[in-house]
């Protein structure tokens, strides 16, 4: 047997979902179950406007693109997160520029970002916009961050891939910013396969966003383009298991922080290691249970290369924390403002499974195997 880090959690639903649209007939990208994915995610998330496309990334290129940025301007974007933000803004010319994480969240520091704003602006540099994420479904400290980005007139987009469901503030994640994007990736807490959505609400943005991603097809009987478009539309299959998960969020966000507080009561006797840090005004979807060894502790890069090992062997599977976007080969020499928070994180900590599936008969042997590791040292 394997245990996953978060596997999809698929329940009676979904067979009843997809086989009725494959009844329906509606197949590809058009479709009843894409419409109704997008009201009922833009109603969950408290939006006016969704737009289901083929993935989170796609999601960041055409939002990218929607709000102007191109060859020769810069987007500031947290490090300690997937390559898809960099990668978004590199499609379009433009240049990444990363910015570490505060402690209290891992998210994004509101206090760096402002340094790097009032540098830019004192040249004259602004950025084209600014890439917050959501790190391990945490909403960032978006009180602070919207208020330095509103004193710059910088657009902010959200990309809330793994946090559906969390909210900071009482606000729900995907509904900050000019616009944001969620993920539905095979490993979400919610999961199409592969998809995702972009939430805003700017309707003549979310008009556009979707003319982009439907091959920026004109309105005319036959096919008509005047601009590059792309072909980045959700399918209605698709649509129809997004929605039957959709159904089931708020009991996966709860077995999710189940997890989490069993994983808390087992590690609370040893003093070196802590959960990821949840501030007393955010409210996460518990996505992944992620954790650190103190950094004061010796050789933390081979406790955790032995540890991974370790579950490795039994196989059980872990992962080492985001490795930070800035010491990424492919975006080496990359413009960055870092104080060493998010390269402390990679090399202190782990991603335990987390999946909303995992039974407790699961996690105990996760578990076992930890503390045996633990108590070896």
């Amino acid at each position: 047997m394997t245990i996953f880090l978060s596997p999809p959690d698929v329940r009676g639903p979904e067979a009843e979902f997809l086989l009725a649209a494959l009844a329906s007939g509606w197949i590809a990208p058009q479709g009843p179950d894409v419409e109704a994915f997008e009201c009922e995610v833009a109603g969950s998330v408290g939006v006016s406007h969704a737009v289901a496309v083929s993935s989170g990334t796609a999601g960041l290129h055409v939002l990218l693109r929607c709000l102007g940025v191109g060859t020769g301007d810069s987007v500031l974007v947290s490090t300690f997160t997937f390559v898809a933000c960099a990668n978004a803004i590199t499609y379009l010319g433009a240049t990444p520029v990363f910015i570490d994480s505060e402690a209290e969240s891992w998210n994004m520091s509101p206090g760096l970002l402002y340094e790097e704003l009032e540098s830019r602006a004192r040249v004259g540099k602004l950025p084209k916009a600014v890439i917050v994420a959501d790190t391990y479904g945490q909403c960032a400290d978006y009180g602070a961050i919207s208020a330095a980005l509103a004193h710059y007139e910088v657009p902010l987009v959200e990309d809330a891939a793994e946090a559906l469901g969390a909210s900071r503030f009482g606000i729900p994640a995907g509904s900050f910013g000019s616009g944001s994007v969620i993920s539905f990736n095979g490993n979400k807490i919610v999961t199409t396969g592969g998809g995702g959505m972009v939430l805003t609400e700017d309707q003549e943005l979310a008009e556009r966003v979707l003319k982009l991603a439907t091959q920026a097809r004109e309105p005319a009987m036959h096919y008509e383009h005047t601009e590059i478009g792309y072909n980045y539309r959700l399918s209605n299959l698709s649509a129809a298991l997004g929605r039957a998960q959709l159904c089931s969020l708020e009991d996966r966000i709860r077995r999710k922080a189940h997890l989490r507080e069993r994983y808390r009561a087992a590690l609370q006797p040893y003093s070196d290691i802590s959960l990821m840090p949840v501030p007393s005004d955010s409210l996460p979807n518990y996505w992944l249970t992620c954790l650190t060894r103190a950094s004061s502790t010796d050789n933390c890069e081979a406790w955790l290369s032995d540890l991974l090992a370790t579950f490795a062997a039994a196989r059980v599977e872990a992962r080492p924390l985001w490795k930070p976007l800035h010491r990424q080969p492919v975006y080496r020499g990359a413009p960055r403002r870092c104080d060493g928070t998010a390269d402390s994180l990679f090399q202190r900590g782990i991603c335990l499974p987390s999946g909303s599936g995992m039974t407790d008969a699961q996690q105990d042997i996760v578990i076992e195997i930890f503390l045996t590791f633990l108590d070896s040292l």
